[in-house]
């Protein structure tokens, strides 16, 4: 007696209109989802590009203008451009929607009658309002050290009205001072980067209070020995003993990026690379003093201006 044969398998049923692999027969195989944008806070020194521009720069500040968000992108040439925010930029090649940064998150609560600190160490004020500017002004030479100063005074200059403000270097310091009127009530403090004796910063300072005489006494020009802002941090605060040497002719960040093996080649690894430095910083008692003096230096000089009158 012959054994059936067995019947043989069945092929499984396939949806009308699809392959033996699960795809649709009638779908582009070059059809891709286009990638959605994603929500980046604007906080300074985020590197973004503007899409339909194509402008490229790190974002200066966040503000209000005609009862619409913006944000200020300042590019690698120091030129600042503004934008609406939200949609339309590309953070490392993925795009994103821009939108307004995190409120400061509100300092710890303390027990009751202990005194806070803020973070240069003097005593906090608490429950009082900023105090409206005053007519002196704080000069520094770049947003590095805009932002530095802000992290460790930014509490005690509110409380005294003293704004801080950019200076573009001191090639053409005695024009800005010009431009400034320093007067009675009305002084303004400055700080510069490798201020030494026998550089080019120490004689353009020189020439500029020369120019001037008359302002002179209304004016103060510190500096600090460094030649970036950066070695003002103390290099345990990155685990380093000490800041790496960079060879004469070479740009400063770029040689220290390379030396602690950071990304270094764009505008925005530059920035990212500060972004790290700074938040190492916490306190006076992570800059070295030949900063954090020189800065003490310039509040107590322009918040003296009452004495002029």
């Amino acid at each position: 007696m012959r054994t059936p044969s067995p019947d043989p398998p069945r092929e499984p049923r396939r949806a009308p209109g699809r392959s033996g692999w699960g795809g649709d027969v009638l779908a582009s195989p070059h059809r891709r989802a286009r990638p959605r944008s994603t929500d980046a806070p604007a906080e300074a020194g985020l590197v973004v590009e503007d899409v339909e521009t194509g402008w490229c720069g790190a974002v200066v500040r966040v503000e209000k203008s005609g009862g619409v968000h913006v944000v200020v992108l300042e590019d690698r040439r120091g030129r600042t451009r503004t934008f609406p925010l939200g949609p339309g930029f590309l953070l490392d090649g993925a795009p994103v929607r821009l939108v307004p940064p995190a409120p400061p998150a509100p300092p710890a609560r303390r027990a009751a009658g202990a005194p806070g600190r803020t973070a240069s160490g003097s005593v906090a004020v608490t429950g009082q309002r900023a105090r409206v500017a005053r007519e002196s002004r704080i000069w520094v030479e770049g947003r590095h050290d805009a932002e530095l100063v802000e992290k460790i005074w930014g509490d005690d200059l509110r409380v005294e009205g003293v704004v801080v403000e950019g200076l573009d270097g001191v090639d053409h310091l005695a024009r800005e001072v010009a431009a400034f009127q320093p007067g009675p009530g009305r002084r303004v403090g400055v700080l510069v980067d490798h201020l030494l004796d026998g550089t080019k910063e120490a004689r353009l300072v020189q020439e500029a209070l020369r120019a001037l005489p008359a302002a002179a006494p209304h004016v103060l020009v510190v500096g600090h020995p460094y030649v970036d802002v950066w070695q003002a941090v103390r290099p345990h605060r990155l685990g380093l003993a000490q800041w790496p040497v960079v060879p004469r002719g070479r740009p400063w960040k770029e040689g220290v990026l390379e030396a602690l093996r950071w990304p270094r080649a764009t505008p925005a690894d530059v920035a990212r690379g500060w972004r790290r430095i700074l938040a190492g910083v916490d306190t006076i008692a992570d800059l070295e003093p030949a900063l954090s003096g020189r800065v003490e230096q310039l509040i107590d000089f322009v918040t003296g201006d009452a004495l002029d009158r």
